[in-house]
């Protein structure tokens, strides 16, 4: 995104105020590839566990077919493929497939190291050697594989070839496995009548879609949280216009939520609305224009650049007068904390194993009570600020009206939207205990039981964790009793004021305008969209005042 900016004609200077305005340490819709900044769906999930089963498990020697949309995210998933391989695993990766038959032969060599001097430009001393790479290979117990990506642009030469690779076996195993990556143009190519007989080789087929409305808040959410935002500027209605215009598709989502967040900076704008979203939309997005209108455009984009330049000279800190931007909050410090100004020291991480894992469950002999005092520590408040129940459940101190506690049951992904600590109840055999979640990213959990803290990866959470959590969060003591649909309410008020711009006035109904609203955060937010603004809605609503964050970034 600082390209961008920089091709915008956007100064240092005013870069650095861009991220400042928003509260930022970097850009978060950058289209650079940072494996920090992946988010994975549930589709890029079942994705890369399709690759992976091709590598461990072989899928019996044939192809391992992927395909997606441009932008949806196959590159992503090929390099957090290639961190997590098997230490069986050797892989060759074809990035240009624009190659003949003898090109690649020669690149899949190189790739796997193997010694060609001399056989350059002969298929037959390329596949001896080749040959005799994966026999050695398969008497030392490893895997090896071959990647290519923008497989759909293989010459027909070179997908015979790749074909001919798979007669590579013994009497009982394929000694190459072979994964191709490709646009939706790759399934036409394999369709074709002379292809069919590599593709009757295909034992494993899996496209990636794009991303839904509720994957694409929650993939705006994410990289907004890496970046070191804590107020998300989208409201529900851009978060749909967004997922509208880019149809789901990533790169497409960054690149539009990039430019917005630039024309709300230009405007000093306090939150990204639909309107926006649709004027970045259509700056980047592509569009059938008559040729006599682009001296008209390009004379339109400079005097857009022009003015940007003029408001970055206008944000230096030399320029005349006060900055006339209203900030993003920012979670404030504790004036009550000892030391603030200083840095905790560094807790020790534990990576545990799945057997581990349930150990610690098992021998755990922290209660309740002593769970929660770690999490009001996380928001700065006394013990007794809260009284806990036996079930792990609590109810605030009758002096702690802008306290308000939660509970229940949900999805780890709805409580990763909401940004704060929880506890979680985990099981193991006939035991359970409670967890501190205290960050994740988008592999792995950060959990504090008892005096540990541990990282597990997601799928061994999911198979401890019942679902059940409880927690607490701040907000106005209106909202000691929740707003009931069909009532009028001080809490109902507060719902409008949140939900309603302008806000009607006081007195207003909880009606089916105020829901249809509430349904939108909902599905902004990752909750169930049943338009009733229950403790968790609450709680998304009250997300922007001060408190304590999850970590994004495990370290």
């Amino acid at each position: 995104m600082q390209l961008m900016l920089a091709q915008a004609g956007i100064s240092w200077h005013a870069r650095r105020m861009y991220l400042a305005y928003y509260g930022l340490r970097e850009p978060p819709f950058s289209i650079t590839p940072d494996p920090r900044f992946v988010f994975l769906s549930e589709r890029h999930r079942d994705a890369l566990a399709h690759l992976l089963f091709g590598i461990d498990k072989g899928g019996g020697g044939g192809f391992v077919q992927l395909t997606g949309e441009v932008g949806t995210g196959k590159t992503t998933l090929s390099r957090l493929l290639l961190e997590q391989l098997p230490d069986n695993a050797r892989i060759a990766l074809v990035l240009n497939p624009r190659q003949n038959a003898i090109e690649l032969l020669e690149t899949v060599c190189e790739e796997l190291r193997i010694d060609i001097e001399g056989k350059r430009g002969s298929a037959k001393a390329l596949i001896d050697a080749l040959n005799a790479y994966l026999l050695d290979a398969y008497a030392q117990g490893l895997r090896v594989v071959l990647l290519i990506d923008e497989a759909q642009n293989l010459p027909p030469d070179a997908l015979e070839q790749v074909r001919l690779l798979t007669n590579l076996e013994t009497h009982t195993q394929k000694l190459l496995q072979i994964l191709l990556l490709g646009q939706p143009e790759l399934r036409d190519l394999l369709a074709r009548p002379e292809l069919r007989q590599l593709a009757q080789r295909i034992t494993a087929r899996f496209h990636l879609s794009p991303l839904d409305e509720r994957e694409t808040a929650a993939y705006l959410r994410h990289r907004w949280r890496v970046a070191g935002g804590s107020r998300f500027p989208f409201n529900a209605k851009a978060v749909r216009r967004l997922h509208a215009l880019s149809g789901g598709v990533p790169r497409l989502i960054n690149v539009i939520a990039e430019r917005a967040l630039l024309a709300g900076y230009a405007r000093d704008a306090v939150g990204i609305d639909a309107k926006l979203v649709n004027a970045a939309a259509r700056e980047v997005l592509p569009s059938a224009r008559p040729a006599r209108l682009q001296p008209l455009l390009a004379v339109a984009g400079g005097v857009v650049i022009a003015a940007l330049i003029v408001a970055a000279w206008w944000f230096q800190p030399w320029a005349k007068g006060p900055v006339a931007t209203t900030p993003m909050p920012r979670p404030a410090v504790s004036a009550t904390t000892p030391d603030a100004a200083r840095p905790p020291p560094k807790p020790v991480i534990e990576n545990v194993d799945p057997a581990a894992f349930a150990h610690l469950i098992e021998t755990a002999n922290a209660s309740p009570t002593d769970t929660w005092r770690e999490l009001l520590q996380q928001w700065s408040l006394p013990g007794d600020a809260v009284t806990v129940a036996s079930d792990g459940s609590c109810n605030p101190a009758p002096a702690r009206i802008d306290l308000h506690c939660v509970n229940g049951s949900t999805r780890l992904v709805t409580l990763l939207a909401l940004d704060r600590p929880l506890l979680l109840r985990l099981r193991a055999g006939t035991s359970d205990t409670w967890a501190l979640l205290l960050g994740a990213d988008t592999r792995t959990v950060r959990l504090r039981i008892g005096t540990r803290t541990i990282d597990v990866g997601r799928t061994l959470l999911q198979s401890r964790w019942d679902g059940r959590y409880a927690g607490l969060w701040r907000g106005p003591d209106v909202l000691m009793q929740a707003p009931q649909p069909g009532t009028s309410s001080p809490a109902v008020d507060w719902l409008w004021q949140q939900l309603s711009a302008p806000p009607p006035a006081a007195g207003m109904p909880y009606n089916a305008t105020l829901r249809a609203a509430v349904r939108e955060l909902q599905s902004a937010r990752g909750l169930p969209t049943d338009g009733i603004a229950g403790s968790l809605t609450l709680m998304a609503l009250a997300n922007d005042l001060p408190g304590p964050r999850l970590l994004r970034v495990l370290e």
